[in-house]
């Protein structure tokens, strides 16, 4: 694999059926176990987003997004239902096998960075890239480099995430979330903690990645925001509805 272009993601190491969707949930439920019996969060969903769209999902707190989001990167699994994920089962695979296929397929911005203290933004990078062992080790540095420069943040590559502002921050978790070049980047609430001005480059460079054949997937609270991607999928009481109903609202 050579490091550039950086966003030459390959459909080569790809399962998935020539024509059929990067992303589809196919009548997910998921239910919790309370107190009082089982709690229904997705009643249903069924969903397909192509590969190299850049797609919203937006509704109220409570009403499923972030439950929605968790099947999509498999950090949880549907109670009945299937989720494919660039021709994978991830409602099939067991923990060592979906930690190892999210590895190579998938990037995650979290909320809040969730990025290592101790470590330098560069070495948060390369610990990434250390632990799927998809990039050959020669090429780490490098390649971390490039991303830092990408988002605008090689002049601070040995600082600790702390020295760094929140939106400084939420870029280094976007270059993390690049390191392994995977074909699918999720984003949860992205720019809710950012400024306007960083918002918007953040926003431009989830942009530029699906021009350039990414799949993101954004869940925001920012209507302005979900109006500007390719697609809006709304959530309601667990169920997705079209915002022009009055369900939606």
């Amino acid at each position: 694999m050579s490091i550039f272009p950086i966003f030459e993601t390959s459909q080569k190491n790809s399962s998935r059926p020539e024509g059929s969707p990067m992303i589809e949930l196919r009548g997910v439920i998921k239910n919790y176990q309370t107190t009082s019996g089982e709690y229904p969060v997705l009643k249903g969903i069924d969903l397909k987003f192509g590969a190299g769209e850049f797609a919203s999902i937006i509704g109220k707190s409570g009403s499923g997004k972030t439950t929605l989001l968790n099947m999509i990167t498999g950090i949880d699994r549907p109670t009945t239902g299937e989720v494919w994920v660039n021709g994978s089962p991830l409602h099939k695979m067991s923990e060592g096998q979906m930690a190892r296929w999210r590895g190579n397929n998938m990037g995650i911005v979290f909320q809040f960075f969730q990025l290592l203290p101790t470590l330098s933004i560069m070495e948060n990078l390369l610990l990434a890239m250390d632990f799927s062992g998809k990039i050959p080790a020669g090429e780490r540095k490098q390649r971390a480099e490039f991303l830092l420069d990408l988002v605008g943040l090689l002049d601070h590559a040995d600082k600790l995430p702390l020295a760094l502002s929140g939106g400084q921050q939420q870029r280094v978790a976007i270059a993390r979330a690049l390191a392994n070049d995977p074909p699918v980047l999720i984003a949860d609430e992205p720019t809710g903690n950012l400024d306007s001005k960083t918002a918007e480059s953040v926003f431009e460079l989830f942009t530029k990645l699906a021009s350039q054949g990414k799949t993101i997937i954004i869940v925001t609270h920012d209507d302005s925001l979900a109006r500007r991607t390719k697609s809006t999928t709304m959530i309601s009481d667990g169920m997705v509805v079209d915002a022009s109903t009055p369900l939606a609202v």
